[in-house]
């Protein structure tokens, strides 16, 4: 049959690809744990800073303008290949998140030789406190899972039309998980209260936004992926269990 995108796939339910090697999915998980610890490394540890007409200058976490591709690219992972492959990917860049935290910590930790003077500047960069470090793996791994699942049963209830309702929708609830988890646990007690909340909402209204300005782009490769892979694939029967890996 044809899809939403007029090209000619056949709808199957994940249950009956499970197993199967698909062309693009090892790329697609690929660039999603690439995005997803670059953003992390690069991005988590720089606030930036943009000059608002009317209001001056308005700090941001620079990993904002990054970190919501992951979830984007979440999007494009349930979409094209279904719930459980998608969230083999969480658990994948779950570990890859795990081995950056403790390899960030051994490096840093290792004395540094007399002659090397970069031991200051490389503890400001990747000398995170752990308990941002849990603040973000738990967050990430609950927020990604809860985006998925919803974008999968969305695709069922409206079959498989009004992709932006999806993408959009399960972003809202993804960030959401994602945001109500990492702040209060990496700050509340650090920072005032009131500044928890305000960072919080303003940080997830901006990366809910970035999710729909980016909304385009996210039709353009779903329809590119899955016009190469020949499929449009349901969650029908497909277990929700976040526990497994099992495609």
């Amino acid at each position: 049959m044809k899809g939403n995108d007029g090209d000619l796939l056949r709808t199957v339910d994940a249950g009956q690809i499970a197993g199967a090697r698909l062309r693009y999915f090892d790329f697609a998980m690929a660039a999603f744990v690439t995005i997803l610890l670059l953003s992390n490394v690069l991005g988590a540890g720089k606030v930036a800073v943009i000059d608002l007409p009317g209001i001056g200058d308005w700090p941001f976490g620079a990993g904002i303008l990054f970190f919501p591709l992951g979830y984007v690219l979440g999007d494009v992972l349930t979409e094209v290949y279904g719930y459980a492959r998608a969230r083999r990917c969480v658990w994948v860049g779950f570990a890859a998140m795990l081995f950056m935290a403790l390899m960030s910590w051994v490096v840093v930790a290792l004395p540094p030789a007399a002659t090397w003077d970069g031991q200051a500047a490389y503890e400001s960069v990747f000398g995170q406190v752990p308990r941002i470090v849990f603040a973000s793996i738990a967050a990430f791994w609950a927020g990604e899972l809860a985006n998925s699942f919803v974008l999968a049963r969305m695709k069922v209830w409206t079959r498989g039309k009004y992709l932006w309702t999806r993408t959009i929708g399960s972003t809202v609830v993804g960030q959401g998980v994602d945001s109500l988890i990492f702040y209060p646990l990496a700050f509340l007690g650090v920072w005032p209260t009131s500044q928890v909340v305000t960072v919080l909402f303003t940080q997830y209204a901006l990366k809910v936004g970035w999710e729909v300005l980016l909304t385009p782009v996210t039709y353009r490769v779903v329809g590119w992926l899955k016009h190469r892979e020949g499929l449009d694939v349901y969650d029908e029967t497909t277990d929700f269990t976040p526990f497994s890996t099992k495609v």
